[in-house]
Parts: structure tokens; sequence; C-alpha cells
């Protein structure tokens, strides 16, 4: 044991004597200290098409405030209880952190790049900046006024709240600056791109369906604008449901469908569809009931009551296609485009055709997008009370009701545009603990650790309450 010992001291102290300090042994070499920048566009386009598409009650309550669904044993969500789960925050957080910093920063890296080729690197900063003004267009149009020009900035830890129609404005100005940068003869992210997989093209068409789609949005605050933005992106829109800017995720976690994890990974039965929308496309036999919801073992398709516990062995559970963990995840459909340039028509907007021609093609892409056929669009489209020549009401009314239902997938959007266009017709439910929310009110956080802006922002926009309206939502 003595000559073991007298063999190994000497060798301790050879080794101890090659380290300069003990902080060398702090330094994990196999973790990164520099990322690429598309990789940082990946995640971020990752982290937006999850809080867009999750069903969770922690972070997306949409799909009870549109009445696509309603709850079994937890009804608090879909009574408007926020504070609870902190839902605001948990909104709120993802697309600052893991959206938009990621974006920003991905920026960064790709400017600094002097190696890219200039056509390339163009490409892949126009393609960030139109996810950075979807990002902060959802923002503004959940919360109002938001933290904006001096956001995402390390010396900035106490931003100012922007004026939320101001940051519409200058997110216009951005938009058309990155269609303007976008070069189809080149490529841009390639594989990074969860979206398009780098296809320039498909990148100017998503642009342009952002632009038509911002400009609708404004149309009845500054008609005269959107009817200007609108008249530009029309020619250069989504045209197929194959151009739609989803992503398709993986059949492994942690890349699966958002959707897939709360309704099959979980284990538990706790959403069924809401008797609004099922009680709607039950009387006008709609060919997407099988996809939308499961039927009963009668083979009918029966509703559960919004806003309060139900039993899920009793009414129609989410379809099938949710529980697919490859199941899309959409951020803005051809369907979505048709819908938009049907009231762009009835607004007198210039942008070809008539408005019953685009609203039948976006009923009849939401159909085939969820695996129906053409044939079943056309007799659907036939019955009188979605023929738009019989339909009831105006045309907010006819467009905003298929567009709703057609919106299923989306719930951020289908919310939106259901204050947008008042249509179709949603009461508060019974146990609510207040009108439909018309916004999300702001994290406590923020009073927490930016009281004096917070507070000011919750005065401009009329107070912190459900209930104040977002500039755009003049009826």
């Amino acid at each position: 044991m003595k000559r073991i010992l007298y063999f190994c001291i000497p060798a301790l102290l050879f080794a101890t004597s090659c380290v300069d300090s003990l902080d060398d042994y702090n330094i994990n070499t196999k973790a990164a200290t520099q990322v690429p920048g598309a990789t940082l566009v990946t995640s971020a386009e990752r982290s937006l098409a999850n809080i867009i598409t999750s069903s969770s009650v922690n972070n997306n309550p949409f799909r009870f405030y549109a009445q696509y669904w309603a709850a079994t044993t937890y009804p608090d969500e879909s009574q408007f209880v926020i504070a609870t789960r902190q839902v605001d925050r948990n909104f709120w957080d993802p697309f600052y952190r893991d959206v938009l910093r990621d974006l920003k920063e991905a920026k960064t890296i790709i400017t600094a790049n002097n190696l890219l080729d200039p056509k390339i690197k163009a490409n892949q900063l126009a393609s960030i900046e139109v996810l950075e003004v979807y990002a902060w267009s959802v923002l503004v149009n959940t919360f109002g006024d938001v933290p904006y020009s001096e956001a995402l900035d390390i010396n900035q830890v106490l931003p100012k709240y922007d004026d939320d129609a101001a940051i519409y404005a200058d997110l216009t100005v951005r938009l058309d600056k990155a269609i303007g940068m976008f070069d189809a003869t080149a490529t841009g992210l390639g594989t990074a791109d969860l979206i398009y997989s780098g296809n320039v093209p498909n990148w100017i068409k998503f642009a342009n369906s952002l632009k038509l789609r911002l400009g609708m949005t404004l149309a009845d605050v500054d008609p005269a604008k959107a009817k200007t933005m609108v008249e530009a992106a029309a020619p250069n829109v989504i045209m197929s449901n194959a151009e739609s800017a989803d992503i398709t995720y993986l059949a492994t976690t942690p890349n699966t469908n958002p959707v897939w994890t709360d309704l099959v990974q979980s284990g538990r039965a706790d959403f069924v569809g809401a008797n609004t929308i099922i009680d709607r496309m039950n009387t006008l036999n709609d060919p997407r009931r099988n996809e939308y919801f499961k039927p009963l073992e009668n083979g009918t398709f029966k509703g559960g009551t919004y806003g309060a516990p139900n039993s899920y062995s009793a009414n129609s559970a989410p379809g099938t296609i949710l529980e697919s963990p490859t199941n899309p995840g959409m951020l803005l459909s051809y369907s979505e485009v048709e819908f938009l340039l049907a009231e762009a028509v009835e607004r007198g907007f210039a942008v070809g055709g008539t408005a019953m021609g685009h609203y039948n093609a976006g009923i009849t892409a939401s159909i085939t997008e969820w695996g129906g056929t053409e044939t079943e669009a056309a007799a659907y489209i036939l019955q009188p009370g979605v023929n738009y020549l019989t339909a009831p009401g105006d045309y907010k009314q006819k467009i905003g009701t298929q567009k709703w239902i057609s919106l299923y997938s989306n719930p951020v959007e289908g919310w939106k545009e259901w204050r947008r266009l008042d249509a179709p017709s949603l009461v508060k439910p019974a146990l609510g603990i207040s009108e439909i929310p018309l916004r999300l009110t702001y994290p406590t956080t923020e009073f927490n650790s930016n009281g004096d802006n917070a507070e000011a922002a919750s005065s401009a926009i009329g107070g912190n309450t459900v209930t104040s309206k977002i500039f755009w939502d003049k009826f």
C-alpha cells in the first residue's frame, strides 16, 4: 500500500501543476458557445406553432373563447378564469422569450455572417422579419398595447408599452420592407425552415397573405389604408392548400403536435366539442364533423355545454385527426386567404373575383384540407343555410360564420376574427365570470417587475380587463 501511495502522490501533484486555475474545471467543453442563426429560426418557428396550436388550458384557452370546445372536469378556463393558472403569462412569456428573442438573435448572427451569399442572406433576414411581424401582430391582437420599441433589449429592463395602433402601423412598414427583400432566384433558410423548407416563392406568398390579413384587420378603423394594403397583396397570396403556412410535426416527442400531447399522451379526457359549433354543424350537415369530432355510438354528434362541466362519454370528443402527433400546426391557411378576399370584395377593394366565388373557394379549401372532397364541398355550398345568396345575415355574418368554422385548427385567429366580424353570434356561458374576453389581461409579473409601465398601459386601453377592446375592434 505504501508503494502505491508513493507512486500516486507525484502523479497527482503533476496533474495539478498543469491546471492554471480551478476555473478551468468549470468549463463544459461539450456545450455549444455559438449557435447558427438558422438553428434559432427553427426553434422560434417551433415555439410559435406550439403556442398557436396548443390546446393546453395553461396557455391557450381560445378554443373555449371561440366556443369550439367545452371542458369536462375542470371548466375554469371555459368560464374565463385567467388568474388561477396565469394563462396570460403563459401566453405572453413564450412569445417574448422563445419566439421573438430567438428571432432577434438569429437576425444578429445572420447579419454578421459575411461569408453568406448576399441574396441568401437577404432571403433569410426577410423570412425572419415576416415571422417577427406575425408574432408581434398576435401579441397586439391578444393584449393591446405591449412592450415593443424598447422590448428585447438587455439594457432596457423596464420597457415602455407602445400604443397598439402605432405598433400595427410599424408592422405594416416592416412587412413591406421584408417583401421587397425577397429574391425568388436564390435559396433561403433551407432545411432549418420548418414551414417551407426555404422555398422563397412560398415565403413571398406567406408574407403577402399576412399583409392581406393585417390589412383586413384594419378595415373598420382605417379603410383607406386597408384598401391600399389589400390591393397590393392580393395578386401574390397563397393559392392552394399546399401553400398554406403550417408546420408538420414529428411522430416522436418532444416534436409532436401539442394537441396530441394534451389529448393522447396525457391520458386525460378533458375536452369535448362545444354545443355551439356542433349544433351549427349539425344544422348545416357539415361534412367536416367527422374530422373535427368523434361521433357517439349511435353515429350522431353532440356537443357539451360550453362554460360548464360535461360528461366525456356523453358528448363528441375532438376528432381522431387531432390525435395524430404529426398533424400540422396551422399559422395561415389558404382557406383563410379566400375568406379575406371575399370580405375585401364586399368592402369594394379591387382584388379580383366575386365575394361569392372567394367564399365558395374558402369553404372548399377548408373541407379538402380536412380530407373531404370537392364534391362534398359543392353539395354543402348548395344548402340554403350555406349558399352565399340565401344564407342568413349580411356579408359579415355569412363570411364570419363559415370562417369561424374553418379556423377550428387555429383558435387564436378564430377568436380574433370573431371579435372583428362579430359573427357568429356567441353568448356568454351561464357560469362565465365575465363577458366573453375581448383580450387577455396583462400578466401579474408585469405589474410586479415593470409596474409603472404596465399601469400606464392599462390606463391607456381603458383598464386591464378582458372587456377592453383592441384598437381595431370598432363594433
